[in-house]
C-alpha cells in the first residue's frame, strides 16, 4: 500500500523499439486512417443526400458508418502522433476518455448490428406489416437504445476504474485499456470484475441470441419462399452476416488479448490481435455494403460520376468565353 499515487500518465509499452521504422507505420497507418474517412464519410453522405435511402435499412448502415468514425476518431489520431514521438506517454484523463471512447464504440457496433438484424426480420418474415412497424419513431427509439446502452455501460464501468488507487503507469498495448488499467490497481479489484463481467455478458449474450432467433426465423421463411424470394432475402443479409461474423472474430480477439499476458506473445503478433477491431470492420462495413447492395452501389457511382463530369462541363464552359 505504500506505493500507491495518483498516476498523472501512463506509458504505452506496446510500440517497443521500432527504430527508423515507425516512418513506415506511420505512414501505413495514415493511409488507412484517411482511407477508413474517405469510405464512411461517402458512405454517410450518399444516405443523407439520396431520400430514396431514407429507410430502416440504409439509416442503420449509416449509424453503422458514423460508430465507426467515432471510434476511430478516438485512437488513429493519438496513435500517429505516437508513431513520430519518442515517448509514447498519455494523460490520466485522455486514458479514461480513450476507453469511452473506444469500447463504446466496440459495443455500440454490436448493438447496432443486433438492431439491423431486427429490421431483416420484420422485412423478411413480416413483409405485409413492415411499413406499420418500422415507423419513423420506432427506427430513432431503436438507434437511442443503441447507442445509450454502450454509452451507460462504459460510464457505469469507468466510474469504478477511475476510483482505484494504482501502483503502476505502464500500459502493454497501443492505446489504453480498461483492463490494463485495472490490473494496475493496488487494491483487489473483485467488484470491478463482477462489473465488467456482468456488462460484458449483456453487450454479447442478450444481441446474439437475438440475432440468432431472427436469423432461424429468416431461414424457415426463405424455405418456404420462392427462389427470387431467397435471392432477395440472401442479397440483404449477407452484408449483414458478413459483418457480424467478421466483427465476432475481432472482438473476441480483443477480449482474448485483454486477459492474456501480451508480454508471452510476439510484439507484431500481439498489435495485430489488439487492432482488428479496430481495422477490420470500419474498412470493410462500407465497402462491403457500398458494393454488395445494388441501391447503394448505384447512388455511389452516380454522385462520384457527378463529381467529376461537373468540373469537365465548367472547364469547357469557360473556353468557349
Amino acid at each position: 500500500m505504500e506505493n500507491m499515487s495518483y498516476t498523472e500518465t501512463f506509458t504505452l509499452t506496446g510500440f517497443g523499439d521500432m527504430g527508423k521504422t515507425k516512418y513506415v507505420y506511420f505512414l501505413l497507418t495514415l493511409i488507412l486512417y484517411l482511407l477508413i474517412i474517405f469510405v464512411n464519410i461517402v458512405l454517410v453522405l450518399v444516405i443523407f443526400l439520396e431520400r430514396s435511402l431514407h429507410e430502416p435499412m440504409y439509416i442503420f448502415l449509416c449509424s453503422l458508418s458514423v460508430n465507426a468514425l467515432y471510434g476511430t476518431a478516438g485512437f488513429y489520431p493519438k496513435l500517429l502522433a505516437d508513431l513520430l514521438s519518442e515517448t509514447q506517454v498519455i494523460p490520466h484523463a485522455g486514458c479514461f476518455i480513450q476507453i469511452f471512447v473506444i469500447y463504446g464504440y466496440a459495443i455500440a457496433e454490436f448493438t447496432i448490428l443486433t438492431v439491423m438484424a431486427y429490421d431483416r426480420y420484420v422485412a423478411i418474415c413480416k413483409p405485409l406489416h413492415y411499413t406499420n412497424i418500422m415507423t419513423d419513431r420506432v427506427v430513432c427509439k431503436l438507434l437511442a437504445g443503441a447507442w445509450l446502452f454502450p454509452f451507460c455501460s462504459m460510464a457505469l464501468i469507468l466510474l469504478f476504474s477511475s476510483r482505484l488507487p494504482l501502483c503502476g503507469n505502464q500500459i502493454e498495448r497501443l492505446y489504453c485499456s480498461n483492463w490494463s488499467v485495472v490490473k494496475l490497481s493496488c487494491v483487489p479489484t473483485t467488484l470491478n470484475n463482477i462489473v465488467g463481467l456482468v456488462i460484458t455478458i449483456c453487450a454479447i449474450f442478450p444481441p446474439l441470441f437475438f440475432i440468432l432467433f431472427s436469423y432461424v426465423h429468416i431461414l424457415i421463411v426463405c424455405q418456404k419462399s420462392s427462389k427470387e424470394f431467397r435471392r432477395k432475402a440472401l442479397q440483404t443479409c449477407l452484408p449483414h452476416l458478413t459483418t457480424l461474423i467478421n466483427y465476432s472474430i475481432t472482438g473476441f480477439c480483443e477480449i482474448a488479448l485483454s486477459r492474456l499476458d501480451s508480454k508471452d506473445m510476439p510484439q507484431i503478433f500481439a498489435a495485430n490481435l489488439s487492432l482488428e477491431c479496430l481495422i477490420i470492420p470500419p474498412l470493410l462495413n462500407p465497402l462491403l455494403y457500398g458494393f454488395h447492395l445494388p441501391e447503394v452501389r448505384k447512388r455511389i457511382i452516380n454522385m462520384l460520376r457527378r463529381k467529376q463530369i461537373i468540373p469537365i462541363l465548367d472547364s469547357s464552359h469557360a473556353a468557349k468565353y
